[in-house]
């Protein structure tokens, strides 16, 4: 692949912006990263892409995707589908995420091992789509959220334990565990506490063993409080949180993923989505939103997710996503680390991109505008690089 080389461009690196900056990349890697005024020889010599006027960032990351689901309004509906079709709507919904640029994502459950084959497929560049860490299926406990859809069902520390390896075995690169009731599964409280707290340290235990990140569906108070003591790496949703455990949060390094487009898809949609979801999302949004803040104020870490898939949440949401934060009271910047440098380090993926760096996949979008004075100009991304190659847009 010949080098190519983006110039004079307003550059946020996945830290910080810096302006007139230039980037050289070459055979899906980042070569140098600088100012434009002192571009190396080989930038000269490469094919030049007008920066001018332009912004630039890391491919942005949603953290939690369920790319088994389309955002149906009957979520739930959906398991019925077979694993096959399940694989084929996965590719179709990944390359979705492409087109909004975000070239990372992290899939938290969806049928048997049909997640993990499609990241596989994807690795070996048999279909187009982002990067896939994928977790095979979420694990709850008998009769827990997501029984009946995207989860497998295990009980007591040697059961979890038992269903961490299961899902290690299918392929999954992360873990998921449903501590928690949720909107979605008709029956059970959305503040319902879970599992035990011997549970979760089992699931930990077993998930950092194998060197892989674990999330956290939850949204209650006192199972948030259970996972974060145990040492879960992310709280997915957080609808919860209270001062104290926000700043536990901060403490010991747990990224918040709030999953507001999640909430935003079914509360916005009340004659479309199922009563009993409406009910449970009207519950909790305010409380979501109070959470955001605290957390917000102790200083502790977002990283970007949208639980795509779910009702009237389409996959490829990220940026809005990184809008909705900032309107929640996340400053832009950090919104948009959220999004990129602090998603790459809770994957455990910031050795290969997440930064523009040199060394680092070259994973970049280019933007008309510049996100960090207006974030509306995420919606509309002028060209996605994956690996150094266009994959929507054009350069």
């Amino acid at each position: 692949m010949s080098a190519s080389y983006i110039a004079d461009v307003t550059l946020f690196d996945g830290r910080r912006a810096r302006e007139r900056a230039g980037v050289l990349f070459e055979d899906g890697v980042i070569r140098w990263v600088g100012s434009h005024a002192r571009a190396p020889r080989e930038a000269k010599a490469a094919r030049a892409i007008e920066g001018r006027g332009r912004a630039l960032t890391p491919g942005l990351f949603d953290c939690h995707v369920h790319l088994c689901f389309d955002g149906e309004s009957n979520f739930v509906g959906e398991a019925s589908a077979s694993e096959a079709y399940a694989a084929i709507k996965c590719v179709r919904n990944a390359r979705r995420h492409l087109e909004a640029g975000t070239t990372t994502v992290r899939d938290l459950g969806g049928f048997g091992s049909v997640v993990c084959d499609v990241a596989r497929a994807v690795g070996e560049d048999r279909v187009a789509g982002p990067r896939v860490v994928a977790s095979g299926q979420a694990l709850t406990i008998t009769g827990g959220h997501g029984w009946n859809s995207f989860a497998y069902q295990c009980d007591g520390a040697d059961g979890v334990r038992v269903a961490v390896r299961t899902q290690m075995r299918a392929g999954a690169r992360s873990i998921k565990i449903v501590a928690t009731g949720g909107v979605l599964t008709p029956g059970v409280p959305v503040d319902f506490t879970a599992f035990t707290v011997p549970e979760i340290e089992a699931a930990v235990d077993e998930a950092h063993k194998w060197g892989v990140p674990i999330a956290a569906h939850a949204i209650g108070a006192s199972g948030i409080a259970n996972c974060v003591r145990a040492g879960i790496d992310s709280i997915e949703h957080g609808s919860q949180v209270t001062a104290e455990t926000a700043r536990l949060m901060k403490t010991k390094g747990t990224f918040h993923v709030p999953t507001i487009s999640a909430l935003r898809g079914i509360v916005d949609h009340p004659d479309e989505v199922p009563d009993f979801a409406v009910a449970k999302g009207r519950q909790i949004i305010d409380q979501a939103r109070e959470a955001f803040l605290r957390v917000v104020r102790a200083g502790a870490r977002h990283a970007c997710g949208t639980d795509s898939g779910t009702p009237f949440n389409p996959h490829g949401s990220a940026p809005l996503e990184v809008i909705r934060m900032v309107e929640w009271g996340l400053p832009a910047e950090r919104a948009l680390q959220a999004a990129t440098s602090n998603a790459a380090e809770l994957l455990r993926v910031a050795d290969q991109t997440g930064t523009v760096e040199p060394g680092k996949a070259a994973d970049l979008v280019l933007y008309g505008a510049n996100p960090l004075e207006d974030v509306d100009a995420l919606l509309s991304p002028a060209a996605v690089f994956l690996g150094g190659s266009v994959v929507a847009g054009a350069a």
